[in-house]
């Protein structure tokens, strides 16, 4: 066992263990004013051809939430308002009160 005396082996640093290193990426930074509406800076990165593929494509997932909205963004209490309206027309729907003729002489 390591740490007894008279014991060989044992633990500490081993030559070649650990994480391997990682090459660094270079940090690409986009000169912008602070003017531009976020939706606008997006749009200006997706449409900027000096600009790397990859971070183009990221530019315009993240535009798209921006312009479209997913089809499930509608609340629940709305969807069931919806389809309430939906089932009370046409068969199920309101009629029409009955007329009230008085015939009395």
């Amino acid at each position: 066992m390591a740490g007894k005396p008279g014991m060989k082996g044992g633990g500490g640093a081993r030559p070649g263990a650990g994480r391997k290193p990682q090459p660094k990426e270079e940090k690409l930074t986009i000169a912008s004013s602070g003017a531009q509406s976020p939706l606008a800076f997006l749009l200006s990165v997706m449409n900027d051809n000096e600009v790397e593929d990859r971070l183009r494509i990221d530019a315009a997932k993240a535009a798209a939430a921006y312009v479209h909205t997913k089809p499930g963004e509608v609340g629940k209490k709305d969807e069931r308002q919806d389809a309430a309206k939906k089932a009370a027309t046409g068969k199920f729907g309101a009629s029409a009160p009955p007329k009230l003729v008085i015939n009395n002489r």
